[in-house]
């Protein structure tokens, strides 16, 4: 690992191994946002569109 400074900001590099490796971990680590069924979704926007619409 090497430690870097460019206009006194710091940078790491590190093999790209190691680089694959954390992303993989990381993508591992996510969880996608809840998908809706039709009906549910249905819903949801409808109940957006009346927020909206009283927001005026």
């Amino acid at each position: 690992m090497t430690h870097l400074t460019i206009e006194n900001k710091k940078y790491v590099l590190i093999p790209e191994e190691s680089y694959q490796e954390l992303q993989k971990n990381a993508a591992l680590k996510h969880h996608p946002e809840k998908t809706f069924s039709i009906n549910e979704a249905r819903a949801h926007s409808k109940k957006l569109i009346r927020k909206w619409a009283t927001e005026k």
